[in-house]
């Protein structure tokens, strides 16, 4: 399938709503120190586990198996949204097998790691709202927002421009948050990204043109309007990572990158790539 070049024109200024990409939320890693051990020692026996394949911001330092993986988003009346995909029955998992014409699948299963794979939104058929929600408020400008209020797009207006003295300002603004987490349940942590390199990496431009073209496809179809996001566990023991957070990230060269200040592991939000994972089985409901 061609990629949809209206998605991410040519720089126009114009704002761009989109309701529709259809997919599922697919998997990623697990935790303490058996990590390796258990992307070959886990069976499929269970509830929806087993190997599954995900699109991820890449593992570039530390001790980390494999990278956290993108979270498909999309927007509606300015509030973003992650995009959950069908339920297959016969699988018992929801899974989008060829998530926006790229080949790459899509599925729950790449949030079956960490512990997410006990969080009731991570159930196909969970009873949860698809919205992403404000956390904790780790940036000083979520301070303006109750915790649990629609990330919206208004709240990164000023993305091309803001910093915080972390690494170099213009990059992006980041946003922490929840997703499929509504009422007294194991919540989901997201961090949500816009910047300035999104359209470029959709389109492969300058130096994200020797991104997969497979890669890409999946990457334009999962952001929209300069906004990405991804599940926020760190693969190695499951810490919440950040983007431009701490400033003790500029000894590890991960300033301009997404840092675990636990054990020093390091992730490229603006460099995605096809990734391999064995999910935990979800316990019986």
């Amino acid at each position: 399938m061609p990629l949809d070049e209206d998605k991410y024109p040519a720089e126009s200024g114009r704002r761009r709503f989109v309701k529709g990409v259809v997919g599922s939320a697919a998997l990623s890693t697990v935790g303490a120190g058996g990590a390796a051990a258990l992307d070959t020692a886990t069976s499929s026996a269970g509830i929806g586990g087993g190997t599954t394949t995900y699109v991820a911001i890449e593992n570039t330092a530390g001790p980390a198996p494999r990278g956290m993986p993108l979270i498909p988003l999309t927007i509606e009346s300015g509030e973003l949204k992650g995009v959950w995909p069908e339920f297959d029955s016969e699988r018992g998992i929801v899974i989008n097998d060829d998530f926006g014409g790229s080949g790459i699948p899509y599925s729950s299963q790449m949030l079956q790691y960490c512990g997410l794979q006990t969080a009731e939104g991570v159930y196909p058929q969970a009873d949860q709202n698809n919205t992403f929600r404000t956390g904790s408020g780790t940036y000083a400008w979520e301070s303006e927002y109750d915790q649990g209020v629609p990330i919206t797009v208004d709240m990164f207006d000023d993305y091309k421009e803001w910093g915080n003295g972390i690494g170099k300002d213009g990059l992006g603004k980041p946003g922490t948050g929840t997703w499929r987490s509504e009422g007294d349940v194991k919540t989901i942590p997201v961090q949500v990204l816009r910047s300035p390199e999104v359209p470029k990496i959709a389109n492969g431009e300058g130096p994200y043109s020797s991104i997969p073209g497979p890669v890409r496809e999946y990457f334009k179809a999962a952001t929209e309007d300069s906004f990405m996001a991804w599940a926020n566990k760190c693969t190695h023991f499951c810490c919440v990572p950040g983007y431009k957070q701490l400033e003790g990230s500029a000894n590890y060269d991960a300033e301009n990158k997404v840092y675990c200040q636990c054990h020093q592991s390091v992730y490229d939000p603006f460099n995605p790539v096809q990734k391999t994972m064995v999910a935990l089985p979800r316990p019986p409901q």
